[in-house]
Order: structure tokens, then sequence, then C-alpha cells
């Protein structure tokens, strides 16, 4: 922008060069011309006082003018033609320009004029006194011989031609000076002028008669006054108008900074006030709310916007402070610049006042636009957006899936991915809420950092987040995209110190041809809860799993009646001791039963009834009812440890553990009498969350097992997380271990860590004797499963445990050992730093 103007300036400055420089060559000769005839042509030297009046005269009338700003110059109408022309009549023409030229010279010297000015002023001057001349001569005046009527004509006709020579001359450097047109130049006040350039003729010529016909000088008296009356008269017209000008000015430039864009506002005020002031330069600091910020206005151009300082280095600079009447606001500095000394008269300084006040005001309510804006600005961002995370939230994520449905097929496939963190409550109620943000902050960023151009990344709430992927050549590909997106999230993140794993189960679903984005959320959700169950990262969304996915998510609204009318009721099912076929200890297992659906078994609610808050309720009325059956048992004589499934939620309570002590002292059950059974699936990370409840718990002498082992990938870790006292196989090996040399090995290698670390093992899913067999052979103690029974309320596994079998109350299946062989063991009830109240049976 600086480049710009500058180069801007220097082609105008070469342009006035070239004007200046011609009008001067014209003038030398012209006056050559006029040396040479005065040479050949010599006249008598006139009176020295007349050339005197002559050259005081000129220098008078050129000092004395009318003024009106115009840019950075002051210029207007003088009388220099006047005492030049009479003196043209009267006197040798040559002497009259060489002192009309003298004359001018010194006004300009006196007054300081610039060297280029002051030889532009000369020259011009010595063209229009020879044009005077020329028109003089060719008419043959003469004064003295001819009547002074007669003379009226060729002075009328040389003025004209000194004003035509002057405008001539004059007119094409003001209009390159102001960078206007020549046509805009002669149409600015011509009718003032034409009244003044009247009156000077009229002057001229009622001098110039009184002169030729010897009349009584005193008639001249008057002419002084008369011209000092049009003078002033001239001048108020002129400045009348200026001011009207310049009101009108103001007021179209004050209605042009009502807009509510601070740049338009800055750029308009600094342009147009280098029009209204007649200044070079316009400069606006503007300080307001510590904003750095110059605007800089040559003529009708910005040649600067950006941060301070000024830069103007003019000769004179005139400063308004941009603030409102009441001083209540201040905005900064408005600044004048002129290349020449100004001084600003009192109407001026009115109308910079006004000008700034009403600049100041025209700011003030930009920038209060400008702030509101930024408030809409940041209030449709936060509306859209996610404050914590800076992803987008489920209002957004709705309608950008909206205007994809509603776009051309041709677009490609649309598909959603919904994300869940598995155990991330763990992470806020172990190491609080700043963590679990921490957490949540990283892995929104991991998220966007693996979307695919095009694709939305945004989080729902809580720990769910959600990626719409869109322009999918193919259906497949969304299967791609999402296990790239999880396995983002793979690597550990590093929170206060510790380095935590974030694992996290992916649903997907394509779009469907109706049901819109509701639909195809339902169906990513369903899809993420078929992988949570199946243990496996992602999962698509298929139609024919969806119907218990549906009825699932209806139970949810069912679970406050099911727990207040007592639907759930709890089954126990009987551990046994492998070699003698004694019953040792029952596992419950709780049922829903449904008014519409039936039995329900834990795997059909139990995820519905963790994710519900009726968690707690849950969990205590599966305690009462396996504490009241201990009660039942106890009574009867079979002192049965009872084994309870919990929940890692349940466990993330802190409140848990005193509950469950509280329940054991009511029904006045010993704490060793109760078990309680975890997955061994469970995570490292949800063991080193759940480990204080459950030390406290063990501790208390409650007894723990580890359900479904072997299925876990870090069994010997998990032992050194927790206080186990018992292993619990899973059915999946229980069920191979006659067919699978893998399956029996696995079994042998928990049986013999178990001793090692004195525990004891339970095989779950015994279904024949030929499976007893064979787990009492690799060294298993105790199972479970439909050899000995099945599932059943307290009462009726009471009345089983009376009957017995081949006369043995207690027993369910035959001995494995004859009588000799059979060596009783005491049963011991586990210390607090026991292990294990099971039987252990000798080899």
């Amino acid at each position: 922008m600086r480049k710009a103007h500058s180069s801007h300036d220097n082609a105008t400055g070469r342009q006035l060069s070239l004007l200046i420089g011609l009008v001067v060559v014209l003038a030398a000769g012209v006056a050559m011309i006029d040396l040479g005839y005065a040479i050949t042509r010599p006249q008598p030297f006139p009176h020295p006082g007349l050339l005197a009046l002559v050259l005081v005269g000129a220098a008078i009338a050129n000092r004395v003018k009318v003024y009106v700003r115009m840019r950075s110059s002051r210029d207007g109408t003088a009388w220099g033609e006047v005492p030049v022309l009479i003196g043209l009549v009267f006197l040798p023409h040559g002497w009259v320009v060489l002192c009309a030229a003298a004359g001018v010279a010194v006004v300009k010297i006196v007054a300081g004029t610039a060297p280029h000015r002051a030889v532009f002023s000369v020259a011009k001057e010595v063209l229009t006194a020879s044009t005077a001349s020329l028109v003089l001569t060719l008419a043959g005046v003469n004064v003295t011989a001819d009547p002074p009527a007669s003379t009226i004509l060729p002075v009328t006709l040389a003025y004209l031609a000194m004003w035509f020579v002057d405008d001539l001359v004059f007119m094409p450097v003001i209009a390159i000076a102001s960078r206007t047109t020549i046509a805009q130049v002669a149409r600015k006040d011509l009718g003032g002028k034409l009244i003044a350039h009247a009156f000077r003729l009229v002057v001229i010529i009622y001098v110039i008669e009184v002169l030729a016909s010897g009349s009584s000088p005193l008639l001249l008296g008057f002419v002084p006054l008369l011209i000092a009356c049009l003078h002033l008269w001239h001048s108020r017209q002129l400045r009348t108008k200026e001011e009207r000008r310049s009101w009108r000015e103001l007021a179209k430039t004050t209605e042009e900074l009502s807009s509510v864009e601070l740049t338009q506002v800055l750029h308009v005020a600094a342009t147009q006030g280098a029009r209204v002031f007649s200044s070079d330069v316009v400069e606006i600091d503007l300080t307001a709310s510590g904003i750095d910020r110059v605007v800089r206005a040559h003529g009708s151009e910005v040649v600067y916007d950006g941060p301070g300082p000024r830069a103007f280095a003019g000769v004179s600079e005139i400063t308004a402070e941009l603030e409102t009447t009441d001083r209540s606001y201040q905005a900064g500095e408005l600044v004048l610049g002129f290349h020449g000394k100004v001084k600003l008269n009192e109407f001026e300084q009115y109308k910079l006042k006004t000008f700034a006040a009403a600049l100041c005001t025209a700011i003030r309510n930009a920038t209060a636009y400008a702030e509101l804006q930024r408030l809409n600005e940041q209030n449709a961002y936060d509306a859209a957006h996610d404050p914590l995370t800076g992803l987008a939230n489920r209002r957004e994520l709705y309608e950008h899936a909206g205007t994809h449905f509603r776009g051309s097929p041709s677009d490609g496939v649309v598909a959603l991915l919904l994300i869940d963190l598995n155990h991330f409550k763990e992470v806020n109620d172990t190491l609080g809420h700043a963590a679990g943000d921490a957490v949540l902050r990283e892995v929104a960023r991991r998220l966007a950092d693996a979307a695919a151009p095009g694709d939305l990344v945004a989080r729902l709430g809580g720990d769910e987040f959600a990626v719409l992927l869109v322009n999918l050549p193919t259906p497949a590909l969304a299967t791609h995209r999402a296990k790239t997106m999880l396995a983002a999230l793979e690597e550990s993140v590093a929170v206060e110190g510790m380095q935590i794993t974030v694992e996290a189960a992916g649903g997907i679903a394509l779009a469907a041809g109706s049901g819109g984005v509701n639909e195809l959320m339902r169906r990513a959700d369903v899809a993420m809860y078929q992988a949570k169950r199946a243990g496996q990262q992602t999962a698509t969304y298929v139609h024919a799993q969806d119907t218990a996915d549906i009825g699932r998510l209806a139970l949810g609204g069912e679970l406050h009646r099911a727990v207040a009318e007592h639907e759930f009721e709890v089954d126990f099912q009987p551990i046994v001791d492998l070699g003698s076929g004694e019953v040792v200890a029952a596992e419950a297992l709780a049922r829903w039963h449904h008014p519409e659906h039936g039995s329900l078994t834990p795997m059909e609610f139990l995820q519905t009834v963790e994710r519900s808050g009726r968690l707690q309720a849950f969990a205590d009325a599966v305690l009462d009812q396996a504490l009241d059956a201990s009660d039942l048992w106890r009574d009867a004589g079979f002192d049965l440890p009872v084994a309870v499934n919990v929940s890692p939620r349940s466990l993330l309570d802190p409140r848990f553990p005193e509950a469950v002590l509280s329940r054991l002292s009511r029904h006045a059950v010993p704490a060793d009498r109760l078990i309680f059974e975890l997955a061994e699936t469970l995570t490292l990370s949800q063991l080193d969350v759940v480990g204080k409840a459950l030390t406290e718990l063990s501790e208390a002498g409650v007894r723990l097992a580890l359900d479904d082992f072997g299925t876990g990938v870090t069994p010997l870790s998990v032992l050194s997380h927790i206080p186990v006292h018992q292993l619990k196989v899973d059915r999946e090996f229980v069920g191979a271990v006659q067919t699978s040399s893998e399956a029996a090995a696995v079994i042998r290698s928990t049986v013999d860590l178990a001793r090692s670390l004195h525990l004891t093992v339970i095989a779950a899913g015994v279904e024949s004797e030929p499976q007893r067999h064979a787990l009492w052979s690799l060294g298993c103690l105790a199972g479970q499963g439909h050899l000995f029974a099945r599932p059943m309320s307290a009462a009726r596994l009471l009345a089983t445990l009376q009957r017995g079998t081949a006369g043995r109350p207690g027993a369910l299946a035959t001995s494995l050992h004859d009588g000799a062989a059979v060596v009783r063991m005491s049963r011991r009830r586990s210390s607090g730093t026991g292990r294990s109240a099971l039987p252990h049976l000798p080899a």
C-alpha cells in the first residue's frame, strides 16, 4: 500500500514538474521576445515613480487575496490584473512586464515560498502580462491620441486574454495537485469568479478613463475604498460558500460513518477527513480498549492500516482527541498533517471538534457491534461445541448429519461410529474429575487427528464420542476407518504421573434409507453394545440382532418397578467337592421374573441395570436374599458359604464395603461365609481402581473369587493386585478338558498356581461324570454344573441338601473314593490372613 502511494506521488510530482517547466520555458521565450522588441524599438524610460507604482501595486495585489483552503495550499482570487493592465495602457509594455514580474518575485521571496512555486508564479505573471501587452499592441491603443471611450474594448479584450492565459496555465497545476480534473477546477465557484472579474474590469476601465481624460485625481480617491469593499464582499461570499460546502461534506461524511464495521469507519474517516479539511495526510491513532492501530490516508487513498506508531513528517500537525462530548469514552487521536504551515480558524476548529466527536461515536458503535457480533459468534460456537474438548456436540452432529442425509447420493456412503470408553468412571472416582477431564481432552485430540477430511468428530456427553464418516466409497471402508480411529487410543495417556490405558468399544451404523439421524444414532448404539458384550473393539449394526437390543433398551424404564415389587429373585447353584460329592458352597444367581418376558438371566439385563443408576438397589436386593439363604441353611445345620457376583461399578462406590459389612452384621452372618466373585476379564486399570474396596472387604473376612479365570490376558498381574482366595476355571476349558490337551494344560497350570499361592480352584460348567473324573485327576478340588444341580431357590436347595444322595445328607454325588481311602478334613474358617475355607482333600 505504501509503495502504491509512493509511486502515485512520484507520478504526480513528475507531471507537476513537467508542467511548471513548460510554463517557465514559455515565459522565458516570451520574455526574450519582449526583450528583443525593446532592443529593436527603444522606448523612452518612463517616470520611475510610475514604474514603482506598478511594481508595488503588483506586489500588493498578489499579496492580498481572497483565500479559500484547498488541500495543503491557500489559493483564491487576487487583484494583480488591475495595476498591470493600467500600467500597460499608460507605460511602455516591456517595463511594465518587468515590474510586474519583479513585484511577484518580491512577494514570494518575502513570504518564503518554495523556489519552484515562486518561479512558477513569476513565469505565470510574465505570460499573462505579455498576453495583455500583445492584445493592446495589436489593438493600437494610444490613450494620448485616442478618445478615452475607444480604449474600453481593447482593455476588455486584454483583460479577458489575461484571464484566459492565467486559467490555462494555473488550472492544470491545481487539477494535478488536487488529483481532480480541469473541468472540476474550472466549475468550482464559477459564478463568484465571474462577478469578481467583472468588478476588476470595471475598476480598471474606470481608472483608465479618469487618468486618460485628465480629470481630477480626487476621482481616484474612492478606488482603494471600492476595491477594499469588493474584496471584503467577495471574501465573505467565498468563505460563506466554503463553510456551507464544508458542512455538507461533514454531514455526508458523518452519515458515511454510520457503518457497523470498524475498518470501514476508519477508512471512511481517514479518506473523507483529508477532503473535508484539505489536509495532505489524515492519521487515526486508535488506542481504545488497548488496541494499537493506525490508519493513514493520503487524499482519497488509505496508504497504511496496522500497528503504530504514527509516521507523518510534515511541517504542520493538528491533533484532535477522539472522545465523546461528555468524555466518557476515548478512542484515540485524529491527526491532520500539512506539508505547509497551517493554522485553523475558529470555524475550522469547531468543525474539527465536531468531526472528531462523530468519529469517536462511530468507533464506539462499531466496537460495540463487533463485540456483540463476537459474543453472538461465541454463543453460536458454544451452542454447537463441547466446552471441555472443543469438539462438536450432539446438536451439531445431528445438524451436520442432516445435511448429508439431504445431500446427493453421489456424495458417497455415510456412516456413524459411536465410541464409548470402557470403565472411564473409575478414572474419575480414583484420580478425580480433573484427571478424567484431561483424559477426555486427550481422547478428543487423538480422534480429531485421526479423522479423515470431512469427517465430524463429536462428544455426546460423558465418555461417549461419535464420528460421522462421510464420502465413503464403499460401506466396507467404514470398518477400516473405525479401526483406524480406535487404534489412535491404544497408546497410554500420561495423567498426574501415571500411565492410563484407554479402552473403548465402537459401534458402526450405515445411514439407513429412512429414519434419519435418530435411527442412525440408535443403530450405532445397538452395535456398540454388541461390541461390548462380545469383547470386540468394533461391531457393525446387523438388523437380525436388533430385536434383543431394542428389548434391552425397553427394560431400562422398568427397573424402578422391578426393584420396588421384588421382581428380582435369587437362585442358588451348589458348589460340590469333586472327590466326595458333598456341597461345600453355593453361588447366588439373580433372575428377573418379568411379568411379560418371563425369567431373564443376568446376561439379558445386567448391562441395562449398570447403566440405569439402579445398580445399588439391585445389588442390595441380591445381597439381602443371599444372606437370608445363608441364615436359612445355617439354621438347618448346613453352614455353607454363599458366593455373590459383584459389579466393578459397585466397588467404585466408597460406601460399598461399609454397606456390605453392615448387612452381614444385620443378618448375623460371619464375614467368611460371604464370597464375592469378580470377572477375571477385568483390566489392570480397573483392578487398580477397585483394589482399595477389595482390600477393605478382604481384611474384614469377606473372601474373593476370581471368576472366568483363564480368559483374561494377565492372570499373574491380576493375582498380584487383589487378595484372591479362589480361582474359578471358565466353563470353556472345563467343557474341553477331555478332548483338548491345551484345555487340560490350562487347568493343570491353574491348579499348580493355586497350590503355590494356597488358593482353591473351582471348575465351572461340570456337565458329566467323565469331566468330573478328569478334573479330579488334574487336581481340581471343587466344581459346579448341571451334573450336580441346576440353579434353584434357597428353600429347594435346603430340601435337596437334607435329602442328599445314597443316604448322605449334604451330598449330591457319589464319592470317588472308597471309605478307607477318604481322610475327613474338618472344615476351617479363614482367618484374617487365610486364603480358603473350602476343604482340602488329599491328592
